[in-house]
């Protein structure tokens, strides 16, 4: 396997570190060993977890928060307590065992868990709360949102999708239908369409259809035999490049793209270094949700805690797209350079890749807004 080189690092890699913060400035690149924040020393503090269902071995976005919380322990000394949700009726139980053990702050992961959480930042003023992947549908000086703009990152995977498929036609899945994960399908859709554009080609997707916000989903973010099911009737519909969108139950397509002699785009993590499928992943859709988990909760230790919330893009490297590995040789130069070219223009604002479904500052706040209006 070749390093992806520097030339393409902005485009093909998301940043190792992010700053927590609304501007999104990067920080020092250094973490660990005494050299950010109170690292190395044990603080009295505790940091806490309940995950979506899928578990912390999902290789997906509950195992990349569970990361960066592990990551904070060896570098801050921060005790820890996690809860493993089996199904959307355990929120409210690990949320609230959470905040019984004395948590400092309680991280929820994943859109699914913001009723919970909300509740819970309402009536526990003097504990902390980061919700990943959503935002809070009210206000609480206690409560972070920590959500991402992947429509861009999404954007750029479904150029090199387009680009890549020999077949004509590739093929995006989701989960469950919730806007973090329709905002990957938006822009995978739109990435693709930039290739057709651009290329005057006619490559087709199956799985999703943007403008009428419908498409091919499994049903949960757990069950891996339902999703190797989706993944069959994509391949059906001869799609041979597929990005499921679905934690746990993505790794479902796995065995049926192998089969198939596909290729698969993954999502959250470099599915290349996650899972087991190295082989025959093409590439990643990046969210650095580790390092958002790690720096809130640097925050926490340093008594810097805010509501202020966090969108990951582009821009400030909170979103990304993972190197090549395996495939490097075979991506063509001329699309390398396309999606340098392509990322420079959303950063830039030149091209801005549109979703319903995408998060903004503005959307954070929206709860607090939505709020002042029924008082008045």
């Amino acid at each position: 396997m070749k390093p992806i080189t520097s030339r393409a690092g902005i485009a093909l890699a998301a940043a190792a570190a992010l700053t927590l913060s609304a501007c999104g400035e990067a920080p020092d690149e250094e973490n660990g060993d005494g050299e950010n924040g109170e690292a190395a020393e044990d603080v009295d503090y505790t940091a806490c977890l309940v995950s979506d269902e899928g578990g912390w071995d999902d290789q997906s976005f509950n195992q990349s928060a569970y990361e960066g919380l592990q990551d904070a322990i060896e570098d801050f000394g921060v005790d820890d307590q996690t809860a493993e949700s089996q199904s959307e009726a355990d929120y409210d139980t690990n949320v609230d065992a959470m905040v019984q053990q004395g948590c400092d702050v309680v991280f929820g992961v994943g859109f699914l868990l913001e009723e919970s959480l909300n509740a819970a930042a309402g009536a526990n003023p003097d504990t902390d709360f980061a919700l990943i992947d959503e935002v809070f549908s009210e206000e609480h000086e206690n409560a972070k949102p920590l959500v991402f703009n992947t429509a861009e990152a999404a954007y750029l995977g479904g150029y090199v999708a387009a680009a890549m498929t020999e077949s004509g036609t590739v093929g995006t899945w989701g989960g469950i239908q919730i806007p973090s994960v329709t905002v990957f399908m938006d822009g995978f859709s739109d990435g693709v369409d930039r290739y057709n554009e651009d290329n005057d080609e006619d490559v087709e997707l199956v799985g999703w259809d943007k403008d009428a916000q419908n498409g091919s989903f499994s049903g949960d973010f757990s069950d891996q035999t339902q999703g190797q099911q989706v993944t069959e009737q994509l391949l059906a519909q001869d799609a041979d490049i597929i990005m499921p969108v679905a934690g746990n139950a993505g790794l479902g397509a796995g065995p049926a793209i192998e089969s198939a002699d596909a290729q698969m785009i993954w999502v959250d993590s470099d599915g290349y270094e996650s899972t087991e499928y190295g082989d025959i992943i093409l590439t990643s859709v990046l969210k650095q949700i580790s390092q958002a988990v790690y720096d809130t909760i640097e925050e926490g230790v340093n008594e810097e805690f805010s509501n202020e919330p966090y969108v990951g893009d582009l821009e400030n490297e909170g979103v990304g797209l993972a190197p090549f590995h395996d495939f490097e040789d075979d991506v063509p130069e001329e699309v390398v350079e396309a999606v340098e070219q392509i990322t420079e223009e959303i950063i830039a604002g030149e091209t801005v890749v549109e979703s319903d479904n995408a998060p903004s500052e503005d959307d954070a706040e929206a709860g607090d807004e939505d709020e002042a209006e029924e008082d008045e």
